[in-house]
Formats: C-alpha cells, sequence, structure tokens
C-alpha cells in the first residue's frame, strides 16, 4: 500500500499559501485612509476603556470619528470603494 499524504499538498492547492494579487494590493493601497482612520478610532476607544473618559478623550473620539466618515466619504465617491454593510 502506498501513501500519498506527501503528494496531497501538490494535489490540493491551498488558498492561504498565495500571495496577494496586483489587484489585491491597489484595492489595499486605496483602502488605507481609511484603515488608518479606523485604527485610530479604535485606539480612542482603547484608551478610555479603563477610565471616565474626559474632555480631552471626547474630542479625540469625534475627531476620530469624523475622519473615519470623511475617509469613507472620500472611498465611496471614488467610485472603488466597495464598504461592506456595518464596517
Amino acid at each position: 500500500m502506498t501513501h500519498i499524504a506527501a503528494l496531497q499538498a501538490v494535489v490540493t492547492a491551498d488558498t492561504a499559501d498565495r500571495e496577494p494579487s496586483a489587484a489585491e494590493l491597489d484595492a489595499i493601497e486605496h483602502e488605507m485612509p481609511l484603515i488608518r482612520a479606523k485604527v485610530e478610532l479604535l485606539d480612542a476607544h482603547i484608551t478610555t476603556l479603563d477610565r471616565t473618559p474626559s474632555e480631552l478623550d471626547a474630542r479625540r473620539l469625534r475627531r476620530a470619528r469624523r475622519r473615519v466618515l470623511a475617509a469613507r466619504a472620500a472611498l465611496v465617491n471614488c467610485g472603488l470603494g466597495r464598504l461592506e454593510v456595518g464596517a
């Protein structure tokens, strides 16, 4: 009896092992301002988790929310934005 387990990787291509295409990398680069704005908003939320938000924290949260909204609007207005509902 011959074992084919060693050949399994050759027979079945794993999609997790492939590199992103140039189009996927371009899409990521195009969405990078929105990604950065969301990270900034998440950072502002994390900062206020263990304490009562001060006025400075509240301003930081408002600013971060506005940046996310502006980045989303810019992405959608370019016509290339494919945002998920609730994202």
